[in-house]
């Protein structure tokens, strides 16, 4: 087997453990064991439990990322329904992103300091692309001129931030995903 698939199996037993046990209830004994690989190859390819989690996170994020493009770039949706559908597609793959709504448990217990640059990095990838479209909104005279559209986006991303953890440590995503849709409508004509 070589190097990259070693990592990838190492990458995907590791997942579907935290996925199911969380961060603090996996080993790396236990990954090691259902990888069927020597716990000194893990070590290998991740120096910590703490850095293959963080790339376990990584990868849903990177998936994430992947889903929302398609929605950013879509040329034949008009700004309104491009945001829409980022919100709703947004918390439709973090209702299945378990391993990142482990990182949601720890913000209020304590908290997993190596993936506060992650958290980073896509906080300032939601706001890049959310100034996209609202940009482009505003260029087609969809949406008004905003002032300070740096400002719209901290409130945008504090009210999708806001509503993760009731949806996903509440267990409330399915009640109120129905109702997403009215909750755009609400914010896309106020940009209008």
């Amino acid at each position: 087997m070589s190097i990259d698939n070693t990592r990838e199996s190492i990458l995907n037993v590791a997942d579907k453990l935290f996925s199911r046990f969380g961060f603090y209830k996996t080993s790396m004994d236990e990954i090691a064991k259902i990888a069927r690989k020597a716990k000194g190859s893990l070590y290998y390819h991740f120096a910590s439990k703490e850095e293959l989690f963080k790339e376990v996170v990584s990868v849903e994020i990177e998936n994430f990322k992947k889903h929302l493009n398609k929605i950013v770039n879509n040329e034949e949706l008009s700004s309104s329904e491009k945001i829409k559908q980022y919100f709703i597609k947004r918390m439709e793959v973090l209702s299945i992103s378990t391993n990142y709504q482990e990182t949601l448990k720890a913000d209020f217990y304590e908290q997993f300091h190596f993936i506060d640059e992650l958290r980073s990095e896509l906080e300032a990838w939601e706001k890049d692309k959310l100034k996209t479209i609202i940009s482009n909104g505003v260029e087609k005279r969809e949406f008004s001129p905003i002032k300070d559209i740096d400002i719209l986006l901290d409130m945008f991303i504090m009210v999708s931030y806001g509503l993760e953890v009731p949806f996903f440590l509440q267990d409330k995503y399915k009640h109120y995903s129905p109702y997403f849709e009215s909750l755009i409508g609400i914010l896309t004509k106020g940009l209008s």
